[in-house]
């Protein structure tokens, strides 16, 4: 069975201040990304999808041109595709606000790759390190998943995932029975030199070992068409709100609460990291020299 990895890359990184997604950060310049579609191969992984902006593909194709010449465990060569985020995949009935410039948000970023995903998949942020036992987790959970109103998630712990030089945005989930109970995206979470947890924007202490959402979902090709029903109901509601996004775990909760869902969470021994903030750069490059160190990656992912 074929399963595709979903690069969600077309932000531009905003609070980092600058192009994060494509930043060379490993010892011969790899990128954030290459880690994940390394990890991802050798999980099982056979496609790469790349969401970007159509400015960015002469880009992408220089930096990942080489995964055409791979091959994946069963032998096969690599797919690769690209598919744009643009406001050319809005639905006709919609009107873009004028002063609109940023995309709608990921539940849009992965609807534009509906054409190019007919596998069940791995949708993950281009920004984000999760880790090879997390992607053998999802690609051994997607094999078995049913084809219609499942899904997974691989959640981390809060306290590993927030950043001391600045607020972050992370979906909060509860659990029952092994299975996602809700998740609830919340803004303005802020980490303190003590440790201490904070939700800026409702004034509240949040629990360190928490279990959160980092956008590292499993979907069976049969999420689209709820993709693309939650996506145009959220846009009737945003009216001319030119900053109003639609976010994956905001769909996945409404599918719990509605019952068209149910998502296994699965444990993974894999540490998440991640540049949110310029400051946070420099523990991320140490983080990847020692991996290459130990051995976890060979002297360079390109080779």
């Amino acid at each position: 069975m074929k399963l595709s990895l979903v690069i969600m890359a077309a932000g531009l990184g905003s609070r980092y201040g600058g192009n994060k997604q494509v930043e060379g950060i490993g010892p011969n310049g790899e990128i954030l990304m290459e880690y994940s579609i390394y990890d991802a191969l050798r999980a099982g992984f056979g496609k790469v999808v790349f969401i970007i902006k159509p400015e960015m593909r002469e880009m992408m194709e220089t930096l990942c041109g080489y995964l055409s010449r791979r091959t994946a465990l069963d032998g096969s060569p690599v797919e690769v595709a690209y598919v744009y985020q643009d406001f050319s995949s809005v639905p006709a009935f919609y009107t873009i606000p004028a002063e609109r410039t940023r995309p709608f948000g990921t539940v849009h970023a992965l609807l534009c790759a509906a054409e190019e995903v007919r596998e069940p998949c791995c949708v993950i942020n281009a920004d984000d390190f999760y880790g090879l036992d997390a992607y053998r987790a999802m690609a051994r959970e997607l094999r078995g998943l049913p084809e219609e109103g499942c899904a997974a998630m691989v959640g981390y712990l809060l306290k590993n995932t927030a950043s001391l030089h600045g607020t972050v945005t992370r979906g909060l989930c509860a659990r029952k029975e092994g299975f996602l109970d809700s998740v609830q995206e919340t803004r303005n979470i802020q980490l303190y030199p003590d440790g201490t947890l904070r939700d800026t924007e409702a004034d509240r202490l949040l629990d360190p070992e928490a279990l959160v959402s980092m956008n590292f979902w499993g979907f069976m090709p049969s999420i689209f068409p709820a993709l693309r029903q939650d996506f145009e109901d959220f846009l009737r509601a945003a009216g001319d709100d030119v900053r109003a996004e639609r976010l994956l775990p905001d769909m996945v909760d409404r599918q719990l609460r509605e019952g068209r869902l149910k998502v296994s969470v699965l444990s993974s021994a894999a540490q998440w990291f991640g540049m949110t903030y310029r400051q946070d750069r420099e523990t991320v490059v140490q983080a990847l020299r020692e991996l290459h160190e130990q051995g976890a990656y060979p002297e360079s992912l390109r080779a």
